[in-house]
């Protein structure tokens, strides 16, 4: 009886065998018995378009994409962090979010910009799952900067739903920036 509580039943994919493995063995990357098949896999249905999507467990940080549509495949996974984005990873990162999305957009060599850098940080970690906030050095990226008509930095870009909604220019403080953010959030 003792034996069966230090086992997992998980059934293959591939082949649809059930295996029985020792949980100690968990980590070790566990087989098939019968087509050898790692039996880390998870599917994963894409929500926009439907596509089933294999992938390795340990991929999952990864912010994989579907084999078809591309669209993120893992939703929840919101680190609190701030993420850089490119032109790109533009249109995916930021453009095709349902949601609230601040674009920072940012050189190393600005001071003001490396001021707001924390005050971004914290908001991240205060609204993770409700907000998404990217960062863009405007240097390494003209296209998307040209674009939006960046000709000061620091500069924010508040996108909601894949539109601009608003933007300001400068050093903010911090509770200028999460009233405009709260503005934002509010109207999705």
């Amino acid at each position: 009886m003792t034996a069966e509580k230090d086992q997992l039943i998980i059934r293959c994919l591939t082949c649809g065998t059930k295996n029985r493995i020792p949980k100690k063995h968990m980590q070790d990357r566990p087989t098939c018995g019968k087509c050898r098949a790692s039996l880390d896999d998870m599917i994963i249905r894409c929500l926009s378009c439907g596509t089933k999507n294999r992938m390795p467990e340990t991929r999952l940080n990864d912010r994989p994409l579907c084999g078809r549509c591309g669209a993120p495949l893992v939703v929840g996974g919101d680190t609190g962090k701030p993420f850089d984005t490119t032109d790109a990873t533009f249109s995916r990162e930021v453009l095709s979010v349902t949601g609230a999305v601040i674009v920072d957009c940012w050189a190393p060599w600005c001071a003001p910009c490396r001021m707001v850098a924390p005050v971004l940080d914290d908001l991240a970690v205060k609204y993770a799952g409700g907000v998404k906030i990217a960062k863009l050095n405007v240097d390494e990226n003209p296209l998307t900067a040209t674009q939006y008509d960046i000709r000061n930095i620091p500069t924010l870009l508040f996108f909601r739903e894949g539109k601009l909604i608003n933007r300001v220019t400068g050093a903010l403080p911090k509770e200028e920036i999460e009233r405009h953010l709260l503005n934002v959030m509010k109207t999705n």
